[in-house]
Formats: structure tokens, sequence, C-alpha cells
């Protein structure tokens, strides 16, 4: 998708980056739309393609020492291609590889556990991370909560960019309303886009669904027999969420759909009635956004980034985190309120428009790469 914004000057980007991540894959895609020149540099193989304007430089994958036998590799590789900006992505791994390539300007995005978890793996950890956030000529988060953390360990970061990661809104037009919506006598399906592992929270998501039914079986058994959830992701925690579906005696009401392609998760979307992430920890949101891009209500966990993205009561509900009284409480008003339900997943459909729309989060990197380009220039002059 080419971007709407003119780009008046040419910039030349490395991506120190996993291109294993789909968020590696749309930055560089997304940067190369705009026309920008884009390099990856990765010891990860690609998820999925790249644009063919995009160049990837694939170095052997050795793990966590690869971060550090790789430099001699990706000195010479920036050296040689002389970009006007260097963005590493992660504050672990890719982002020491930058910090001892000093390369300048050099931007580091994070992610979420580099932040939330590596830190508190131990004070080696930390000592790592934060060394490398200050290494960096600037940071930039996906979140304001992501930044709050950012600064508990390292308070001296006073300006850290916000650079959201947002989704194709345009794609997103031509996706058919919920089942629900156009028909009163149709199914109404509950779902989640997300990994089945513990932070996720799908364990709470099945448990909450559990007490919808319940509840719902006494005082509204014909709602009740339309309900269905639907988990579409895979993850370690797989066997495990497919046992306690049966302990609760709700697996013939649950469908396990695994992993999808990034490109068919608004095909996913469009299946649900209602959308639901109930994460014990969330950096930012990206799968909330796509939900309100597709005009899906969501009842969300207000853990991290999750509160950011959606406004309660407006674009969909926020409940207490590992509670899943709350959640079924928040999904049966939904559940018996067709016409709230409508109204909620306009409203996310119009505040993604607003806020998250993929070319204005593109356009709103690409300042930040300006702004440090020039203020680079400018110390040198």
């Amino acid at each position: 998708m080419k971007s709407n914004f003119p780009i008046k000057r040419n910039i030349k980007v490395v991506l120190l980056s996993g291109a294993s991540s789909i968020h590696t894959i749309r930055w560089a895609n997304g940067l190369s739309d705009a026309g920008l020149v884009v390099h990856v540099i990765s010891q990860h193989p690609p998820l999925e393609a790249f644009n063919d304007s995009v160049t990837l430089h694939l170095l052997p994958s050795r793990g966590a020492l690869g971060y550090f036998t790789m430099v001699p590799s990706v000195k010479k590789l920036i050296s040689k291609l002389k970009p006007d900006i260097v963005n590493a992505h992660y504050a672990s791994g890719y982002a020491t590889t930058a910090r001892l390539v000093n390369y300048s300007p050099w931007l580091l995005s994070v992610w979420g556990s580099d932040i939330y978890d590596f830190p508190e793996r131990s004070f080696i950890h930390k000592w790592l991370v934060k060394k490398n956030l200050i290494a960096a000529d600037a940071v930039a988060s996906t979140s304001i909560d992501m930044a709050k953390q950012i600064r508990s360990f390292t308070p001296e970061l006073i300006d850290i960019a916000i650079t959201p990661f947002g989704v194709d809104t345009d794609y997103y037009q031509s996706l058919t309303p919920a089942l629900s919506e156009r028909n009163n006598n149709q199914s109404i399906v509950i779902g989640t886009v997300k990994s089945l592992a513990p932070k996720y929270g799908i364990d709470i998501l099945l448990q909450a669904f559990a007490l919808l039914l319940k509840n719902l079986s006494i005082s509204q058994p014909e709602i009740e027999k339309k309900l269905s959830l639907r988990l579409v992701g895979a993850g370690p925690q797989e066997s495990e969420l497919k046992a306690l579906a049966q302990e609760l005696a709700i697996s013939k009401r649950v469908t396990f759909v695994g992993r999808v392609d990034s490109l068919d998760v608004p095909k996913e979307l469009e299946k649900l009635d209602i959308y639901v992430a109930l994460s014990r920890q969330e950096s930012f949101g990206v799968a909330i956004i796509e939900a309100g891009a597709a005009g899906r209500p969501v009842v969300v966990s207000d853990v991290g980034g999750l509160p950011e993205v959606v406004i309660n009561e407006k674009t969909g509900l926020v409940v207490p985190n590992d509670n899943p009284e709350a959640a079924a409480d928040a999904i049966t008003k939904l559940v018996l309120n067709r016409d709230l339900r409508i109204k909620m997943g306009n409203s996310g459909r119009a505040h993604v428009q607003n806020t998250y729309d993929w070319n204005a989060c593109v356009y709103n990197m690409i300042n930040l790469y300006c702004d440090m380009i020039d203020n680079i220039h400018s110390a040198k002059v």
C-alpha cells in the first residue's frame, strides 16, 4: 500500500531487527511504500515476504550469542550502505548489536517484553537494557504505558517518542458486519486473535466464557444457545487450554483455529461479533486496533497499553485484570444488547481511522527519523 503522505527527501534506513516478526515486516514494507530506501539486517529468517523494494541482509543465526558475533558483519554492512539512520528494534538483542556497532544516528524502538519482562530476569539483564537505552540517540515506544515503564528504571530518559503501530484502515472497509448485526437469529461469536501464551490470559477468557454460559443458561437460555468462542492463534499453552475447556465443560462451544497468516487476520475478525483481550500484560494493543478497524466492540483488561487504545464505554469495555467474573459481566452486557454492539463497533472504527491509521503512523515514524537526522547534522556544523 502506497503512502498518502508525500516524502520530500531521500532517506535510507537500516532496520536492525528480527525478520521473523510481522512487526518488522510491516515497518519495513510501510517505510518502503512511503518512498524510503529500506534495508533490513537480521539473524532471523523472514516469517512472511518483504516488498521487492526492501533489501534483506540475512546473517547466520546464532541465538543470543549472535547479537555479539554479528557486530563485525553489521558494522561492515552499515559502513558500505551509509544509511541516514539505523533503527534497531528490541531493547535487548538487536539494540546490543546497534550499541556495539556505534553508528549515529540510531533509534531504539522498544516492543514490550524487552521492557516489561527481560529486565526483571536479573540485575545483569536490567543493566544491559538500560545501557542500550542510554546509548541510543533516541528511544521510541508504541505506548505511553511502556514509556513510563522505561522511565521506571531509566529516569534520565525524559524524551521518549510515541510511535504507535497502526493498521491499514482501508483494508478493513470491505468487511461485512458481524452475523448478529445482519440477522438477529444468527449465532453470536466471541473471540480473540492472540498467541496461546500465559501473558495473554486465554485461560481467563475461557473461565469468563464458562461463567457467561452458566449465567445466561438460567436467565436467557435462548440467547445462551447462540454463543460460541473462537480462539485464533497458536502457542505453548495450547494443550493446557484445550484441557481447561474440557474441564470447564465448554469444549463443544470453543473452536481452536490455530495460527493464521497476518493477511488473514481481517477475515478472522469478520467472523466475530465481540472481540475480547484479557491479557495479563500488553505493551500496546495492535489486535485491539485491528478489531476496532473491523468495527467490532471490544472487552479488554486494564493492563499496559490496552486502556490507551480503547475509549471505555464508547468503543469497548475495560475490565479489571485477572477477573473472569468482571469479564463475563462485560461480555454479557454486549451479548444482550445488539444496538450497543453496533454502536461501539462503529465508534471503534471511527476512533481507529482518526488515531491509528497506518499511513499516519508511518509518517509519524518518518518525521522522527527526519528530526534525528537533522539534529545530528546540526551538531556537526
